[in-house]
């Protein structure tokens, strides 16, 4: 018989939600994210095909503040997803589950991705 004054697990008002936790689903939403970045640029190969006027169109959208931000998004989401995969690679060897080493290695995570996405960035910008 069911006891139906016990709440489920994880119960969302007694349970904390760890950062690590945090990190693996902001690795799966990144995962989800990429999936609608796979859509612009299957967006981008089908105005190359179309000709000039439609690859205009395609530019003017992506250089607009919005188009800016979704793509910034989207490198970040894939310099992420990318690190965050390494890492789990690294975990699949045996190495790094200590707890200061996991943490470590999340903070690292969080720092690459951002300098990758900012590396690609002004490289795209012309600053590099």
């Amino acid at each position: 018989m069911e006891n139906k004054s016990r709440p489920l697990s994880p119960h969302l008002q007694v349970f904390n939600q760890h950062f690590t936790g945090t990190l693996s689903i902001l690795h799966r939403i990144t995962g989800i994210g990429m999936v609608f970045g796979l859509a612009v640029f299957i967006w981008w190969l089908v105005a190359l095909s179309l000709g000039g006027q439609a690859y205009g169109q395609f530019l003017e959208c992506l250089s607009s503040i919005p188009g800016k931000i979704l793509l910034f998004g989207w490198g970040w989401a894939l310099s992420y997803h990318f690190c965050t995969g390494v890492r789990h690679l690294i975990w699949d060897m045996g190495y790094g589950f200590e707890k200061p080493t996991i943490f470590k290695s999340a903070y690292a995570v969080i720092f690459l991705s951002t300098v990758l996405t900012l590396l690609v960035w002004a490289s795209a910008w012309g600053v590099l």
